[in-house]
């Protein structure tokens, strides 16, 4: 516990804020150093580097990854004070998603003191390179190099699901791992995980690299799910993809490669459009064909039913058009015994279209797969389960064709 601490306060108006002041003003190792309008205000008087701590509102507008980052570069440590009762839990997710390791419920601030004492001898915030800081180096075998891409055709296969699943497996394996959402009709990997974030991690992105500082910045633009594990959030609306230049996707993967394994959330058209050639706009698919150009393989998903076996049929020969000689592994999602086929006769259709370096079969789990959407976790936190270990034996099969 520090002796004192000098800390500064960003309530904005909230009916938190004058007990939280009474009580911080009562503590004998507390000094309240200034009250800051909002985070703009506050991440200025952060970098006098007087203050030791900083007490806010976790609902403050513009507090974010990069905000926290900034604290604790000038070492203030960030305490929240998030809502209490039921929805304490989703406050704290929230706050772990950005790094703040410390919540104070503002239905009971009596920890609140404390909280603002505590040096954090040992942090738990989740470790995201900083920019113009290397990531901390794997400490299981190496994560970098691979840009794993995951696609699938037309009728919602279950592709953000499996990118999901692998890239949190892959972080159970101790290797460090960017998921990047990059599908062009509207991003759905951070509503799916529960990443609670204003800014799109890809637009930030593309604006970075259009001014060439996104190899410098590139941890500015993720968002941590565990010391393992970040995202890049995708598209906030389907009509945003025009702000993603040509070529961006692949900059910001090869960026990616160079510090991590990536895994990329596609959408599932592979249509060209040659008339954006011609003019200023771009092509909404260039960001589905540029992630496939860019990987060194390629996930294919696609449903049991016989309509999504039927789409991925179609979508195998197409995709070989696109990708070429990559490795092509296939994953048949929602895998179950009422639709009457065994998994040779569903081996046996894809190899009249495609020969896979692998075929996967991953289990109908609807019940896992919905506790993991309204709690906005990846499958590996949830626990052992059948479709867990499914996509446990896809990366296998990755780590393969790796070595």
């Amino acid at each position: 516990m520090a002796e004192r601490a000098l800390v500064i306060v960003v309530a904005s108006g909230a009916a938190w804020e004058p007990a939280a002041l009474e009580r911080l003003t009562a503590h004998p190792g507390v000094v309240v150093l200034k009250r800051c309008v909002d985070v703009d205000d506050l991440l200025a008087a952060a970098t006098a580097g007087q203050a030791d701590a900083a007490v806010l509102g976790l609902d403050s507008p513009g507090l974010d990854r990069p905000a926290v980052d900034l604290l604790r570069k000038h070492g203030v440590r960030p305490v929240a004070i998030a809502p209490g009762g039921a929805t304490l839990d989703g406050g704290r997710l929230r706050a772990a998603r950005i790094g703040i390791a410390r919540v104070v419920p503002d239905d009971d601030l009596a920890a609140l003191a404390a909280a603002v004492l505590d040096e954090e001898t040992s942090p738990t915030q989740v470790r995201v390179p900083r920019p113009g800081v290397p990531p901390a180096p794997p400490t299981g075998p190496s994560a970098a190099g691979r840009v794993l891409v995951v696609w699938g055709p037309a009728g919602a296969p279950g592709r953000t699901t499996v990118a999901a699943a692998l890239a949190a497996e892959l972080g159970r394996r101790r290797r460090r791992t960017v998921l990047v959402d990059a599908d062009p009709y509207g991003g759905a990997v951070a509503q799916q995980l529960g990443v609670l974030d204003e800014v799109s991690g890809l637009l930030s992105a593309a604006r970075l690299a259009a001014a060439g500082q996104l190899a410098d910045r590139f941890g500015s633009v993720q968002r941590g799910l565990d010391d393992r594990v970040s995202v890049v959030t995708g598209l906030p609306r389907a009509d945003r993809y025009v702000e993603v230049r040509a070529g961006t996707i692949e900059h910001l993967l090869e960026v990616a490669r160079g510090q991590a394994e990536v895994v990329v959330d596609t959408g599932f058209s592979l249509e060209d459009e040659p008339g954006s050639d011609y003019g200023t706009r771009p092509g909404r698919n260039q960001l589905t064909l540029g992630a496939l150009e860019t990987a060194d393989e390629v996930v294919a998903v696609g449903a049991a039913d016989p309509v999504g076996l039927s789409r991925l049929a179609r979508g195998l020969v197409e995709l070989r058009e696109v990708v070429g000689a990559r490795p092509v592994h296939v994953v048949v999602n929602r895998m179950r015994p009422t639709l009457g086929w065994s998994e040779r006769d569903i081996a046996g259709m894809v190899g009249g279209f495609a020969r896979p370096v692998g075929l996967h079969f991953l289990p109908e789990d609807q019940a896992t797969v919905d506790r993991a959407l309204v709690a906005g976790r990846t499958l590996v936190e949830l626990g052992d389960s059948p479709l867990a270990r499914a996509v446990a034996r896809v990366v296998d099969g990755l780590g393969a064709q790796h070595r």
